[in-house]
């Protein structure tokens, strides 16, 4: 595992996702975005295409020895590739193409994503159309199929961008429901087992390694209740949320990750131009991380150490100008943050 404070020179990033489907331009903007030491720029997702291009295909395309296509329910297991398997690779191709092409000679941390394990077991349809959830063998050999692919994704990324720190993001949005039994059968009348933490624990774990010993690694949940404490054992080098979700019964586990030196992602810029309000404010968007130091005693000078802005959540449901500019506030918001700590 890393050491921590990896990503202490990381202002801001984004989550994966962006609009449209112009790989080119996706690219262009998150290099763009984060340029001269504003933020981690990263290799983004373009769901808009279409079925494969979404973070269930995408990640189903890294899988080894392991296939999927595609059934009116979702994404379903299969014994050989087939078409939406070879589509899902080829615009992973597509998009590191372009990302290779506007990180020419860039040295700074650069974030790959994929789904995890227990989301991905959680979306993934086996032969009779129940979720690999419901088979603890099926969620072994998913989470070692995915490592696996993981490690050869990664090293395919560190040889088209040599001079880069590539950092490893597992979504885990389903994570807590897993957890907590929640997560609801093919029929929609019943839900699967809980699944025990510390197989959860185990097989996070497993996946994160895939990031190498010197791998800087971090889990995104735009859910609510993210179980933090389980994330660090895990350990993640990082744990991505969205802010407006964070309970006061949470804030206790953020004051203990930030003790730990678990750095946190903190969505505070909203992901849709409908829940925007307008970004005009950098400094108003990251009053609530500040108020938040305060009530839990932390210093205020290590907010740019230990804090990374960020969209809410991914950003396929905006419009390609208000995705542009909520990349760049979030940027100015992080300058705000690191200026007028207090």
């Amino acid at each position: 595992m890393s050491e921590k404070n990896e990503f202490s020179g990381c202002p801001a990033t984004g989550i994966g996702s962006m609009p449209g489907g112009d790989a080119r331009e996706a690219a262009k903007t998150v290099t763009g975005s984060f340029a001269d030491g504003q933020g981690m720029p990263y290799l983004a997702e373009l769901p808009a295409r279409g079925p494969g291009a979404d973070m269930i295909g995408r990640t189903v395309g890294l899988l080894v020895e392991m296939y999927g296509h595609l059934q009116p329910s979702g994404w379903r297991t299969s014994d050989r590739p087939g078409r939406d398997t070879r589509r899902a690779r080829s615009w992973l191709g597509e998009d590191l193409d372009a990302l290779e092409e506007f990180t020419q000679g860039y040295e700074g941390l650069l974030k790959v994503q994929a789904v995890g394990p227990w989301t991905l077991a959680a979306a993934l349809e086996l032969r009779g159309g129940e979720a690999m959830l419901a088979d603890p063998g099926a969620c072994r050999d998913l989470a070692g199929s995915l490592a696996e692919g993981l490690r050869a994704h990664l090293a395919e990324v560190r040889r088209r961008m040599p001079g880069a720190k590539v950092v490893l993001q597992l979504d885990e949005p389903s994570l807590t429901t897993v957890l907590l039994g929640r997560v609801r059968s093919a029929s929609g009348y019943r839900t699967y087992r809980a699944v025990d933490r510390q197989i959860v624990e185990a097989a996070l774990r497993d996946v994160l390694a895939a990031a190498g010993e010197h791998g800087t690694t971090l889990v995104h949940s735009c859910a609510p209740e993210v179980p933090y404490a389980l994330l660090r054992r895990a350990g993640a080098d990082g744990i991505s949320l969205d802010f407006s979700l964070l309970t006061e019964r949470e804030e206790e586990a953020i004051g203990e990750a930030v003790e730990g030196g678990t750095h946190l992602f903190l969505g505070v810029v909203p992901s849709t131009d409908a829940a925007s309000g307008g970004l005009s404010d950098p400094g108003g968007s990251v009053m609530g991380v500040r108020t938040l130091w305060s009530r839990l005693g932390l210093d205020p000078g290590t907010l740019a150490e230990s804090v990374t802005i960020t969209p809410s959540c991914g950003l396929a449901g905006a419009s390609p100008a208000y995705a542009r500019t909520a990349l760049a506030h979030s940027a100015r918001a992080a300058r705000s943050l690191a200026d007028n700590p207090e």
